[in-house]
C-alpha cells in the first residue's frame, strides 16, 4: 500500500503565517504560542516564545492521529533530533512525547523554505544552486554521522536563513543500524516527488544513498522549478520513478550540473555518489565560475529575503504611584455622624465666621467648616488645589476646628 502525495504523510506546509485559532493551545511546554507557521499530516507547527524571549518552532501532534503508531513515530523523531548537531540542521530545543498533546520544539529559522523561494523568485542560478547542494550535503553528512537517515528530504524541508540553509523535519528519520521501520513492507511514507525508487517500492531497508537521490531531486528543483518525475497523481509519479526506461526530466538543468544530478538520480543505489564526492564536484563547479565556496555561499544568502519575526505584544507597564490616578486627600469620616446629618430635617450647623489670618497667624491661612466651593478655592495662578469633594468632617472634628479658629483670632502670637 502506498500512502502519501505531494506533501507526504508528515510533510509540512510552511511559509504561511496565520493567527492562532480559537481551538489552538496558547501555551505548550513552557512556550507561549504566537502564531501558526506550518501544517502537516501529523501535526500543526506554531511559533513559540519562551519566558526569556527565545523563539522556537513548536510542532504539536494532532489529536486525530494520536494512535500507537504515530506516537511511536514521534518518539523516534525526538530521539533522532537529540543526537544530531550541526550548522545546517535545525537544533533540538525540547520535547515531550508522553504528554497528552505530544510536542517537539526545534530551532526557529527566520527564512522561507526552498519551494516558496523558487515559487516567488524563480529557479536559482548555477552558482547558488551548487552552493546550496554543497551546504546541504554537509548537513546530511551530520545526520548520517549520527547513524540516521532523513528519508523525507524535499524543498519544503529546507529552510533558507540569512546565514545558510537548514535541514528540518526528521519525522521520518530512523536509526540506520536498526534496519527496521515503523511501517510494514510495501507501506511508503514520504514525499513521492523526491523519493528514490527503492523507497517508492516500499522497501524499508534504506541506506544513505536514498538521501543522496532526494538531494539530487532537490537540486534539480532548485535549478529548474520542476521535479525529476511529475504526473497527475502520486501513483503516476511512482510508476515513472520505478520504471527503468523512464529517465528523469533534466530540462533546463545547467549543463555544468547535468552529470552530477544524473548520477545522484541513478536507479541503482550503488551507482550514486556519496556525500563527500557530491561536495567535491559541486565545489569544482563553483571554482570553475571563478568563485570560492564562501563567495558562492554569500551569493546564496543574499537571495534570502528578510523575514519579520512575529512576537508577543508587550504588556502594559504598571503605572507609577501617583500617576494616572486622582490625588487623594485624606479626610476623617464618621459614617454614623454623616448618616445622622443627612436625615431629613436635620439642622445644618451654623457656618463660622471666616477671617483672613495671613498676618495674624504668621501667614498660615486657616478656616473652619466644610471646604469652600471650587470656584473660590483657586491656588496660585488659578490652579485648583487637590481636595476631596462630597465628604464632610464629623461633628467632633468641626467643633475642634471652631475652637482652634476662635483661639487663633484671640491669640497675640
Amino acid at each position: 500500500m502506498f500512502r502519501g502525495g505531494g506533501r507526504g504523510s508528515c510533510g509540512e506546509r510552511r511559509g504561511v503565517v496565520e493567527p492562532l485559532r480559537d481551538d489552538d493551545p496558547r501555551v505548550i511546554g513552557g512556550f507561549t504560542l504566537v502564531c501558526r507557521i506550518g501544517a502537516g499530516g501529523m501535526g500543526q507547527v506554531f511559533l513559540g516564545e519562551s519566558a526569556a524571549g527565545h523563539h522556537a518552532a513548536v510542532k504539536v501532534i494532532k489529536p486525530s492521529v494520536l494512535d500507537e503508531d504515530s506516537r511511536a513515530r514521534f518518539v523516534s523523531e525526538v530521539d533522532s533530533l537529540r543526537t544530531v548537531y550541526g550548522p545546517f540542521v535545525a537544533a533540538f530545543v525540547g520535547a515531550d512525547a508522553d504528554a497528552d498533546q505530544p510536542w517537539l520544539a526545534v530551532e526557529y529559522v527566520p527564512g522561507p523554505d526552498l519551494r516558496s523561494l523558487v515559487a516567488g523568485q524563480g529557479p536559482l542560478p548555477l552558482v547558488e544552486t551548487a552552493s546550496l547542494g554543497a551546504l546541504l550535503s554537509e548537513g546530511l553528512g551530520t545526520v548520517h554521522d549520527a547513524g540516521l537517515l532523513h528519508r523525507d528530504l524535499k524543498p519544503q524541508n529546507i529552510l533558507l536563513a540569512p546565514y545558510g540553509p537548514k535541514v528540518i523535519d526528521f519525522g521520518l528519520a530512523v536509526l540506520a543500524e536498526r534496519r527496521t521501520t515503523l511501517t510494514a513492507t510495501g507501506f511508503v511514507v514520504g514525499s513521492v516527488l523526491c523519493m528514490p525508487p527503492e523507497q517508492a517500492r516500499g522497501e524499508h531497508q534504506l541506506d544513505r544513498a536514498a538521501d543522496v537521490y532526494a538531494l539530487g531531486a532537490v537540486l534539480l528543483f532548485a535549478a529548474t522549478g520542476h521535479y525529476p518525475y511529475e504526473g497527475p497523481t502520486w501513483q503516476a509519479v511512482a510508476l515513472k520513478i520505478e520504471d527503468p526506461d523512464t529517465l528523469p526530466d533534466l530540462t533546463d538543468v545547467p549543463p555544468e550540473l547535468v552529470p552530477l544530478i544524473t548520477d545522484m538520480l541513478a536507479l541503482d543505489p550503488g551507482a550514486r555518489p556519496d556525500l563527500p564526492e557530491v561536495i567535491e564536484r559541486l565545489v569544482c563547479v563553483i571554482r570553475d565560475q571563478g568563485l570560492t565556496a564562501l563567495q558562492a555561499k554569500r551569493r546564496l544568502t543574499d537571495r534570502t529575503p528578510e523575514i519579520v519575526v512575529p512576537h508577543l505584544p508587550a504588556q502594559a507597564p504598571e503605572p507609577e504611584p501617583g500617576t494616572g490616578t486622582p490625588v487623594f486627600t485624606p479626610v476623617v469620616l464618621d459614617p454614623a455622624a454623616v448618616e445622622d446629618e443627612e436625615q431629613p430635617g436635620a439642622p445644618e450647623p451654623a457656618e463660622p465666621e471666616q477671617h483672613d489670618t495671613d498676618t495674624e497667624s504668621g501667614g498660615e491661612s486657616r478656616s473652619a467648616g466644610p471646604p469652600a466651593p471650587q470656584a473660590d478655592a483657586s491656588g496660585p495662578g488659578g490652579t485648583q488645589p487637590p481636595r476631596a469633594t462630597g465628604v464632610r468632617p464629623t461633628a467632633p472634628l468641626r467643633i475642634a476646628e471652631r475652637m482652634r479658629a476662635a483661639y487663633a483670632r484671640e491669640a497675640r502670637f
